[in-house]
């Protein structure tokens, strides 16, 4: 009997560890001793073709290894922390402080707000990229 079409198709590593994975459940639910694990493991490593992977499931029921279907996807990542009035504290104390320091003084360095501006960027730059 001749090989069918899907069987040419040459496999790569997911179709290989898709294959282990089904070998180790067979193992785990008694249809595989250790040593013919062992051995069909190590053709599963060898294998080229979807053909060489089936025929050692030719014995053994479900699950079998799966071809050519993507895996599943991943979960999609958490969203970005949401932005608390805590986080507003220390720039409105500062400002505060400042203004308060040139009402008082009556002097108002402007050397002072290049720390304030800097932080301010800064933080909006790392909580932007998070």
């Amino acid at each position: 009997m001749s090989p069918t079409p899907w069987q040419d198709l040459r496999v790569g590593d997911a179709e290989r560890e898709s294959a282990l994975r089904s070998l180790g459940d067979h193992m785990a639910a008694g249809r595989l001793s250790v040593d013919e694990y062992g051995e069909r493991s190590a053709h599963v490593a060898t294998a080229r073709t979807r053909g060489d992977i089936a025929a050692l499931f030719a014995d053994l029921p479900e699950p079998r290894p799966l071809f050519g279907q993507a895996p599943a996807p991943l979960a999609p990542p958490p969203p970005p922390p949401a932005r608390r009035a805590s986080d507003l504290v220390l720039p409105v104390v500062a400002v505060g402080l400042v203004l308060v320091g040139a009402l008082v003084f009556r002097f108002f360095p402007p050397f002072l707000l290049i720390p304030l501006v800097i932080f301010l960027v800064a933080r909006g730059r790392s909580q932007r990229w998070r």
